[in-house]
């Protein structure tokens, strides 16, 4: 039996190209979720699909790398479903580990996969780097600016004003609101 397994590493990804993908192939049964596959990350789906495959099924990947983001995890995940006589498929580089050419593709793959991924990770790090030598920082914007605040805790400290309200003429949520202010009507005591 063909088992699927599609994953992307973000909330805002979409898993559709995947699904089609694994759709076509004739799989009878697709676990999705949405989260990185960095070496250690926990990935509940990924888990139950290895614990339902069972001896001559099929684990179908549409790339090598949804099965893992390090060599070692992706040679380690392969080695033990082979144990268990169960194959896997990547669809997109179209490796079968039922036969030989398609295992050591495979390995060659995986380690072409973990190269660029250690090689992106490197020019990141170079580049924040470069960046804070100019006085540039990276990381989120703050949603509400020291201005914003102000007038925040102005309108909060005004009891008639909902929190809610307060929020939207700020144009960020009320959850956003608390983050700043954990206990809002406290603000004009502050």
């Amino acid at each position: 039996m063909l088992i699927g397994y599609a994953r992307v590493s973000r909330e805002d990804q979409n898993l559709d190209l995947q699904r089609d993908a694994l759709n076509r192939a004739g799989c009878h049964k697709i676990y999705e979720e949405k989260k990185s596959g960095r070496a250690g990350t926990k990935r509940p789906a990924y888990a139950d699909a290895l614990a339902y495959l069972r001896p001559e099924d099929q684990l179908v990947v549409w790339k090598v790398d949804r099965l893992g983001r390090s060599l070692r995890e992706m040679i380690e995940t392969a080695h033990d479903l082979q144990q268990r006589n169960i194959k896997v498929l990547s669809l997109t580089e179209n490796i079968d580990t039922e036969t030989a050419t398609g295992r050591m593709m495979f390995n060659m793959l995986g380690t072409v996969a973990e190269y660029f991924l250690d090689l992106n990770r490197e020019r990141t790090i170079e580049g924040i780097k470069a960046a804070a030598a100019r006085g540039r920082f990276g990381g989120r914007q703050l949603a509400l600016s020291k201005e914003d605040q102000a007038v925040a805790k102005a309108l909060l400290a005004d009891r008639s004003i909902p929190v809610a309200q307060v929020a939207k003429r700020l144009g960020v949520s009320r959850q956003t609101l608390y983050t700043y202010f954990p206990n809002p009507r406290a603000a004009k005591e502050a």
